[in-house]
């Protein structure tokens, strides 16, 4: 059995203009100030990272990871969630994603699909450099205007998105084979692939590729009232991150899961600091644990009430204090007998 890693933090949320929060060195020991022990590195933010330059650079990869050993963490993986997107996009979510691009490829569909591409290809490279074994994104959505079925879906027409993602994403899952790297997609509504149907429904289509893995991340599945526990029985072999962030859903006699387009602070299905919400993530840790879970917990701090500082405070101990450093004996190894097969055939009547 093995023990996972953590706490880590996913710095995306907290990243800003302002000390400590601009600057790798800065936010890294910060980070650590506070008791994590990696840092998720959001490759768009080049206040602390250059995408470009870690995939052409071993020297530039060292010098990151140096500034954040200096300050007492690693990088847990690479975030390449904004990129992701990008890669698929319904024609209906042009003008939203639009900002997620850089500038030179904004308002050309065409353009900003192959910037993503790319940027996905130079993270594979960069992870290789920083000898990372996993990284996270999001898939992309072609079809999920069209998750619920009403007008009914012209058949075909899943399918059809499917396999066109699919066809973008298999030369990417090649290019992080060839680095050693799983690919980690985050099961998220807004992206084709939400929940585990779904994840299956992608994975055929890719061919079962080796790489193509999961992100787990038990908020969503909260949100959707999905078993987010039995979902690691089923998939566990494909979990290779792991986002600790807790959530709610409090129906009432007026909205329900979908939250009748409600701010976050008045859904019923909304974000919550870590111990705030309704995860059982004694559940979580434990059968991760038992599955041999062994890279990151990692958190992904979203929250409609509570101050980002001090849910990164809370963050650390909460994590730590779930991690379960495995056992490496039975605990009634005390009263084994030993093995003698012959003692066993006696005791079973054999002759």
């Amino acid at each position: 059995m093995k023990t996972m890693k953590g706490p880590g933090i996913f710095l995306a949320q907290f990243a800003g203009d302002t000390a400590p929060f601009n600057s790798l060195g800065e936010i890294a020991g910060w980070a650590a100030s506070l008791g994590y022990k990696g840092v998720q590195m959001p490759t768009w933010d080049g206040r602390l990272f250059d995408l470009d330059k870690a995939a052409d650079s071993q020297d530039y990869c060292d010098e990151v990871a140096g500034i954040c050993r200096e300050a007492g963490v690693e990088i847990t993986e690479l975030s390449t969630h904004l990129q992701g997107q990008l890669v698929a996009v319904n024609p209906a979510y042009d003008a939203a994603f639009d900002g997620f691009a850089a500038p030179h490829v904004r308002g050309n569909p065409k353009a900003r699909q192959e910037w993503a591409t790319d940027q996905m290809h130079k993270a594979a490279k960069a992870s290789r450099r920083l000898g990372l074994g996993a990284s996270v994104s999001f898939p992309g959505a072609l079809a999920w205007p069209y998750v619920y079925p009403w007008p009914q879906r012209p058949a075909g027409l899943v399918e059809t998105a499917f396999a066109e993602l699919a066809r973008r994403w298999r030369p990417i899952l090649d290019a992080y084979d060839e680095a050693g790297v799983d690919l980690c997609y985050e099961i998220h509504p807004g992206e084709d692939i939400f929940d585990g149907a779904t994840f299956e429904m992608f994975l055929e289509a890719v061919g079962d590729h080796p790489r193509c893995c999961i992100n787990y991340d038990p908020s969503h599945f909260v949100l959707q009232q999905l078993d987010y526990l039995a979902f690691i029985d089923i998939y566990h072999e494909r979990i290779k991150a792991f986002h600790v962030k807790d959530a709610e859903f409090n129906p009432d006699g007026r909205q329900g899961v979908y939250s009748g387009y409600q701010s976050w602070v008045n859904r019923a299905a909304r974000f919550r600091s870590l111990g705030d919400g309704q995860v059982d993530f004694a559940g979580i840790f434990s059968k991760l644990a038992a599955y041999d879970y062994d890279s990151w917990a990692v958190l992904e701090w979203e929250c409609c009430l509570k101050h980002p500082e001090d849910g990164a405070a809370e963050g650390a101990p909460f994590i730590a204090g779930h991690i379960i450093r495995v056992t490496e004996k039975a605990f009634d190894d005390f009263a084994a007998g030993g093995a003698d097969e012959a003692a066993n055939r006696r005791m079973l009547g054999i002759d």
